[in-house]
């Protein structure tokens, strides 16, 4: 047995309700800037009624339920009380336009969401489509005359923890891949428990510490790091419903913050903010960061703030980290770090040998499915297969170790685009593209953006005799997609460079963009 053992996420709120009953929890800040607090012995009650109320309405272990909502009260009680129930929450990307949305909640075999009242009329299209999706609890205000709210579950009687297996699946988290659709990453509560034990270990952290992020909920860096951290160290859990780059410092002073994650999007736009007498007082001891900005917009973060930044890699199949910086150890920007706690790194080459110092090859992680590396892609075996070999999570992303054991990020091996700590799927976009009858052949590819990492940049070739502009191009894409995955930039060309093969050469596009200076950023 592993180091996690047979626990599971309700254990581990009960043993910190019994060790720290009246310590705070979590803390949540709204739009409007109204604070809510719980402690310890709060949460656990909140979440014991709300799976009661969510029993109620017939839900059980093996259920899945769609959460779609930002960082509110009703998210963490929501992802906790299905733990509790041996339920399966199903977290959903606020941006997601009505198809995402109606394959996330269909192809989880969803019975139920819980979101709040802006995105009920979604839902209502979403459940139209997906009969099996029975009903919309709203969080918040905002239900209407007869429909559930989250309030009316916390009405009802506690109910007692589920019999649940350290292995039984615990969410599906939605993630881009090189498919046309998103796949479903299934992660256990062992994969949970061992994703806080990295965190902590990481950033040596203690009960002291109050973990603030404004990233969201429904993805696993703020699970991670900010929620699942505390809650294994006893300590608090700060979540902003809204990020404001004007804002954000003020807030991690208010709130005495002690330790953030951020990207890039967040480090340049907080940068960009004017410069102030306060912009040391804070009590922030880690920073921790993930996808690397120049060497001179680190430094001047760290002048300015006199804070280190931690650079570290992780991906939402192995829960998380896989490498980290040192906190007191040699950093080597712009080295991802050495391997995490309890992991095995390799970097290997096509038939799966590893590469020689200094010379780039995939990233691969060994693991145990539904313990230290997810469980498997949800109903895509064939997937899991190409994906978990021999023991061994492939990442699609490329690198190389140096002669000290540092790992370095080199480029995606899939064809992923990452927008403000977004993934894109080139070939999700470029299928959406070519479901537009006026659009003959497609090419989508990143180009670099200076505040949001990279930006989405689409080359399209109108069918013979149609009539194609660039904002038509941008408003088919925007009914269908996310809003962080519709192109930005687009080009209308006669023909594409394509290979042998017939197949799309994106190295001339990119080559193509380059020359001609970079593309401009809408």
């Amino acid at each position: 047995m592993d180091h996690i053992g047979p626990r599971t996420v309700p254990l581990l709120l009960a043993e910190r309700i019994d060790r720290y009953p009246d310590a705070v929890a979590s803390v949540f800040e709204s739009r409007d800037g109204s604070v809510t607090e719980y402690t310890y012995a709060e949460l656990g009650d909140a979440v014991a009624r709300a799976a009661g109320g969510l029993a109620g309405l017939g839900i059980g272990r093996g259920d899945k339920v769609v959460l779609c909502m930002a960082n509110r009260p009703e998210m963490v009680i929501g992802l906790l009380a299905l733990a509790h129930l041996g339920a399966v929450a199903v977290p959903a990307n606020t941006a997601n336009a009505l198809v995402e949305m109606t394959h996330v909640s269909n192809w989880s075999d969803a019975r139920l969401v819980i979101t709040t009242a802006e995105f009920v009329p979604l839902f209502d299209q979403v459940r139209a489509a997906v009969p099996a999706l029975a009903a919309t609890v709203v969080a918040g205000d905002g239900a209407g005359p007869g429909a559930p709210s989250f309030a009316g579950l916390l009405d009802g009687e506690p109910v007692g923890v589920a019999e649940i297996d350290s292995e039984d699946p615990l969410e599906i988290i939605f993630t881009s891949g090189t498919t046309a659709l998103p796949k479903g990453v299934v992660l256990t509560h062992a994969n949970w428990l061992w994703s806080g034990e990295r965190a902590t270990h990481w950033l040596r952290l203690d009960e002291r510490d109050r973990l603030l992020s404004a990233l969201p909920l429904f993805h696993v860096n703020a699970q991670t790091f900010t929620l699942l951290a505390s809650l294994t160290l006893g300590a608090t859990s700060i979540f902003l419903e809204e990020y404001s780059a004007s804002r954000f410092m003020d807030q991690v002073r208010a709130h005495e913050a002690t330790y953030i994650s951020i990207v890039a999007m967040l480090l340049r736009t907080i940068m960009a903010q004017p410069e102030s007498d306060l912009d040391r007082g804070h009590r922030l001891r880690r920073v921790s960061y993930a996808i690397n900005v120049p060497e001179a917009e680190k430094n001047a973060f760290e002048r300015r703030f006199g804070v280190e930044l931690l650079n570290g890699y992780g991906l939402s199949e192995a829960m998380t980290e896989v490498s980290v910086c040192p906190v007191y150890g040699e950093k080597r920007w712009p080295s991802i770090g050495q391997p995490a706690f309890g992991r095995e790194v390799r970097v290997v080459d096509e038939e799966g040998r590893s590469r020689p110092t200094g010379e780039a090859g995939e990233i691969v992680v060994r693991g145990v499915p539904g313990r230290t590396i997810m469980k498997e892609y949800y109903k895509d075996p064939t997937a899991t297969a190409a994906a978990i070999v021999d023991g061994w999570l492939h990442t699609g992303d490329n690198g190389y170790f140096d002669e000290r054991g540092y790992l370095y990020f080199v480029d995606r091996s899939k064809d992923m685009i990452k927008r403000a700590g977004e993934n894109v799927s080139a070939t999700e976009v470029e299928g959406v593209l070519l479901e537009d009858e006026r659009v003959a052949l497609a090419a989508v590819i990143g180009v670099p953006d200076p505040v949001r990492d990279e930006a989405v940049m689409a080359f399209v070739v109108a069918e013979p005799g149609a009539t194609l502009s660039e904002d038509d191009v941008i408003a088919h894409c925007e009914q269908r997609l996310a809003r962080f995955k519709v192109p930005s930039i687009v080009a209308i060309r006669d023909e594409l460079p394509v290979t042998s093969i017939g197949k799309v050469e994106k190295k001339a596009l990119r080559q193509s963009v380059a020359g001609a200076g970079g593309a401009t950023v809408a």
